[in-house]
């Protein structure tokens, strides 16, 4: 994920798996897209554009 983010142009610093979600008999994993400044947060919006723009 963090790849294809990257390709966009989008850097999360804080990415990473949500460790509580991992745990049980049947985890359902989520991941923590974190914190970002704006300019991040308006770089992601971007990217989503462009992908539903397809």
């Amino acid at each position: 994920m963090g790849d294809a983010l990257g390709a966009a142009g989008v850097k999360l610093p804080s990415l990473s798996l949500d460790a509580v979600s991992c745990a049980g008999t049947a985890p359902r994993v989520l991941i923590d897209l974190g914190r970002c400044n704006v300019a991040t947060a308006r770089a992601l919006a971007a990217a989503l554009r462009r992908e539903t723009a397809r």
